[in-house]
């Protein structure tokens, strides 16, 4: 199976989350997909809870990176597991907070947790790299921890 790893540098700067989703409804829209469907709706959400985390808790740029399935066949009838991952500059572990009901922070790992199959972080350069994989069934998707490349590149 190919994949399609796209990647977006994000400043250190809470503006970049809107940026993000953005990009993401870009890119599933580019993969051919429609930018509204529930699995998108969904990755926005996550994308938007794991960059806020690395801008806010960080204060360091960090990267994003989505990596999309390619359909055998026809490249890119759509996505069976699509897996995000953000990278930051801090090694401290993400710990998922469970926030009181009148809390209007503290529930970005928590809804991670409940919207993802599988979630986790591993210490990556001079930092961390923490990941999620949404939609589909665990074997779609080959573990891609330290796929690397700029910009868009198949992986097969």
């Amino acid at each position: 199976m190919q994949v399609l790893q796209v990647q977006l540098a994000v400043r250190a700067d809470p503006a970049e989350v809107g940026r993000a989703r953005r990009w993401v409804r870009s890119r599933f829209q580019g993969h051919g997909l429609d930018p509204d469907a529930p699995l998108a709706e969904t990755l926005v959400l996550v994308v938007s809870e794991l960059v806020t985390n690395a801008v806010v808790h960080t204060g360091s740029p960090a990267v994003l990176r989505l990596l999309l399935p390619l359909a055998e066949g026809d490249g890119g009838s759509g996505p069976s597991r699509v897996r995000v991952e953000v990278a930051d500059g801090s090694t401290s572990a993400p710990v998922p907070r469970h926030a009181p009901g009148d809390a209007t922070n503290g529930r970005g790992l928590e809804l991670v947790e409940l919207l993802c199959e599988s979630w986790g972080w591993y210490p990556d350069g001079s930092g961390k790299r923490v990941w999620c994989e949404i939609g589909g069934c665990a074997t779609d998707l080959p573990a891609l921890e330290g796929a690397g490349g700029p910009g868009g590149a198949l992986i097969g």
